[in-house]
This record gives C-alpha cells, sequence and structure tokens, in this order.
C-alpha cells in the first residue's frame, strides 16, 4: 500500500529546541542547493577552459588543474555530506511528504541516482587520473561529467518543482504529467543560470591565487566573467516564474507575505547588484577583480541564493506537496475524520516533559502534531510570542478558523477539546509554566469551538491549484 494512502501515520518527533524544523532543513539545503549548483557549473566552466587549453591558452590548463581541486575539496566532500544531511533532516521534519515523493517518482529519482553517481565517478577520475591523460581524454571526461552533474539537476528539478505546481498530476494525469509541471522550465532555466554565475565567481576567486602577471590574470577573469552573464536574465526568467504560480502564491510573494515580499527584494536586489557588476564592469568595460571583491559577490550570491530557496518552500504553504499534503503532514480529505477523532487519537509516542494535567498533556500533543513544523514554542517563530497579546476567545477563534486567520496555514486539524487543550497550554506558558494550572472543560466554551470549526469548514483558504 502507498504511503499517502495508508491510515493517518504518527511519526518519531525530534525536537530542535529554538531552531524550528523549516529552519533546521533550511539551514541544510540552502548550503547543498548552493553548492550543488557551483558543482554544476563548475563542470561546465572546467569544459571551457579545458577546451581553451588545448587550443594554446596555458594559463587556461594551469587554471584547470587548480580550480578542479577547489571544486573537489569544496563541492565533492562538503557537497556530499549536505545530501546526506538533507536525507537525515527531511526524514524527521517530513517523513510522509519524502515517501509519497519515492512513492511517486521512484524510478524518476533513481535515474537523477545514476546520473549522481556518474557525475561523481567522473570527477574522481579526473582528479586522479586527469594530469596524466591525453587532451582528447581530458576533454571528453569533463564534458561527460558536466552532462552527468546538469542531467542529475534537470531530474530532480522535476520532482521538487512538482511539489509546488502538480499541476494534470492532480487529476490523475500520470507521473510525467507531474514532472514536467508548470513551473519545471523556467525553474530548471533560472537554476541553470544560477550554476554558471556561481562557477564564474568561484573561478574569479581561484584566479586571483594563481601566480600569474595582473594582465593575464585579466585575460582569464575576461573569459570566466562570460559564464556570469546569463544573471543579466534573472530579471526576466523570474517573471517566468513567478507567472506559472497559484494565485494565492503569487499574491504572498507580491505583498501578501511580508516576509515573503522581503525574501523576493533580498533575492532581486542581491541578484541586480551582482548581475549590474558582471554586465557593465567585467563585460562591458572589462575591469579587472580581485579575489575580495569576487568574494564579496559570491557572498551576495549565497545570500540570494538563500532568500530563493526561501521563496521557493514558503510560496508552497500551507502544503509540502500543493493540493495533497499539508505541511502538517496531514492529507486534506483526512481533516474531517480528525475533527471528529481528535488530532491526536493515534499518537503513540510519550511526551518529552511532564505536564501538571493531563489537558496541558493533550494540548502538548496537538501542537506537537499541528504546530512544530512551523513554530516552536519558545524559540524561532515561536507561539508563545506570537499569541502572547491575544485574549483566551481571541485564540480559539483565531486557532478554530486558522485558514482564515493565516491564508498559508492549513485548517485546524483537531476537534474542540484539542483546540481547548492547546490554548490552555499556551495559557499555562504565558503564566511561566505554574506547578498548580486548573483545567478548563467548559461545555460552553467547546460548544462554541466547535459551532466555529463547523463555520470554517476544512477546506483551505486557497484553491489547491
Amino acid at each position: 500500500m502507498s504511503p499517502i494512502d495508508s491510515p493517518i501515520p504518527y511519526y518519531p518527533v525530534n525536537d530542535f529546541g529554538p531552531l524550528m524544523k523549516g529552519l533546521v532543513i533550511g539551514g541544510v539545503g540552502i548550503l547543498h542547493v548552493f553548492l550543488a549548483q557551483f558543482a554544476i557549473g563548475g563542470g561546465m566552466l572546467l569544459w571551457y577552459f579545458e577546451r581553451l587549453g588545448q587550443r594554446g591558452h596555458q594559463d587556461a590548463r594551469t587554471f584547470v588543474d587548480g580550480y578542479f581541486k577547489v571544486l573537489v575539496l569544496v563541492s565533492f566532500v562538503i557537497g556530499a555530506l549536505t545530501g546526506v544531511a538533507m536525507w537525515f533532516t527531511t526524514i524527521q521534519v517530513g517523513a510522509r511528504t519524502i515517501g509519497l515523493m519515492i512513492d511517486e517518482f521512484h524510478w524518476l529519482w533513481a535515474t537523477e541516482w545514476v546520473w549522481f553517481a556518474i557525475e561523481i565517478t567522473a570527477g574522481y577520475a579526473f582528479y586522479r587520473y586527469g594530469p596524466r591523460l591525453a587532451g582528447r581524454a581530458r576533454l571528453q571526461l569533463l564534458a561527460l561529467y558536466a552532462l552527468a552533474s546538469w542531467m542529475s539537476l534537470f531530474w530532480i528539478n522535476g520532482i521538487l518543482s512538482w511539489q509546488l505546481t502538480p499541476g494534470r498530476w492532480l487529476d490523475g494525469g500520470g507521473v510525467w504529467a507531474g514532472f514536467f509541471n508548470a513551473s519545471f522550465w523556467p525553474s530548471l532555466v533560472f537554476r541553470t543560470a544560477v550554476a554558471t554565475t556561481l562557477a564564474a565567481l568561484a573561478g574569479c576567486i581561484v584566479i586571483n591565487t594563481m601566480d600569474l602577471p595582473r594582465d593575464r590574470k585579466a585575460a582569464l577573469i575576461r573569459r570566466a566573467s562570460r559564464f556570469a552573464a546569463p544573471i543579466a536574465a534573472m530579471p526576466l526568467l523570474a517573471l517566468w516564474f513567478v507567472a506559472v504560480l497559484p494565485s494565492d502564491s503569487r499574491s504572498w510573494l507580491l505583498g501578501g507575505s511580508m516576509p515573503m515580499t522581503m525574501f523576493v527584494g533580498v533575492a532581486a536586489g542581491a541578484s541586480f547588484l551582482i548581475g549590474a557588476y558582471v554586465v557593465v564592469g567585467l563585460i562591458v568595460q572589462r575591469l579587472y577583480i580581485n579575489g575580495a571583491t569576487a568574494t564579496l559577490l559570491l557572498a551576495l550570491a549565497f545570500g540570494a541564493t538563500a532568500a530563493g530557496e526561501f521563496v521557493r518552500e514558503g510560496a508552497r504553504k500551507p502544503y509540502t506537496v500543493r493540493g495533497v499534503l499539508y505541511s502538517t503532514s496531514i492529507r486534506p480529505e483526512e481533516v474531517a475524520a480528525l475533527r471528529a477523532s481528535g488530532a491526536t487519537a493515534g499518537d503513540p509516542y510519550p511526551l518529552q516533559s511532564a505536564y501538571p494535567t493531563e489537558q496541558l498533556a493533550r494540548g502538548a500533543k496537538v501542537e506537537r502534531a499541528l504546530c512544530d513544523a512551523c513554530h516552536t514554542m519558545r524559540g524561532a517563530n515561536a507561539l508563545v510570542e506570537l499569541t502572547r497579546t491575544w485574549t483566551d476567545d481571541q485564540l480559539r477563534l483565531n486557532l478554530a478558523k486558522l485558514q482564515r486567520t493565516k491564508g498559508f496555514m492549513p485548517p485546524f486539524s483537531g476537534n474542540a477539546d484539542d483546540l481547548e487543550a492547546l490554548v490552555q497550554l499556551l495559557r499555562w506558558e504565558h503564566g511561566e509554566r505554574p506547578s498548580a494550572f486548573a483545567s478548563n472543560t467548559s461545555p460552553e466554551i467547546l460548544a462554541q469551538i466547535a459551532r466555529w470549526l463547523d463555520e470554517v469548514g476544512t477546506q483551505p483558504a486557497g484553491a489547491a491549484r
């Protein structure tokens, strides 16, 4: 039976303290994506410079040997470690999401892994035997490495973009309808442009470490800067990507959610600064760029990557797979059943802390099931701080009508008793966790919460597409 068709599962939950789960996976993911895109662009840049070297440009050949050592050390080693860390964190943060992705795309993901294996094999083969190989063999091995690394991006891009825009797959269109979704091509072209830009900026840093006269370094920098030219198309590529987003996701990026809009601004601003320097300074005016400036530009590129990944992840809310799985790992059609049975009726796992009443313990389990994918109690995006000034009735109403309170949050997937338990848990936290605390099971209050839950229904605020 498919993981998505099985009964509602509960998974063991790790507590990351003041770091919410999204920050943990986001931090690892941003570094991994940055390094992976650098490796992809680096393969293309290496092939180009090897070709130059075989046509008589001796400095280009020297650059290839030095740059490849950096590529192997940074991308192959740190990239591999962060890749493993990505799997380790994602299966803890979103086990059901990963299960669905593997269940649906296992053969395509296996294809991506084959290309990745070819990439690593070609890379290490060049690192070990490159200096001994004839020119044609070196060029072919680098071409294989560059192709394999980009094909790895091609396959993983389809799976990741499907999470945001599954499109006709939702209507039973099949694997290929999900893979070649609306955001597939804009995302692929955008990431390719980012990859070549990162490789060029890293190349400028490496060139500045070479023991060459300034004029010969400048000649190499002019060659490398051509690979950063695609960043000039970033505004158009970004508009293309935004245009294919669902309308509610687009509205959050364009002002509906201030954090999302700010990160869009950071990504756009950093990309504009890099693009302006590359096009006007390096390509048009043929300026020399020293190692410090190249490092600063690469740092700006990292900031743009981080902001862009935040936007890509945030645009899916309230889903991890749009229309299929909420960020709470609950299917939309399961909400009604959980409204009847309670959010934690099948949760077998004990709590890490002790609570003075059973109601507070139930509230803690509700918070673990429905909140801590995106919130902490007292750390990042803390529930205690977000609700500190709310009255009890305001808490009850806002939680009961959660998808109306914030459109990027899923409906409350529990019953009135669950909701009141969560309210009392927050009251207890606001009161600095007193040792004695009275439970509240007022029938009138529970009846009012039930009415609010019935009024708002179980559908999300935005459309599934």
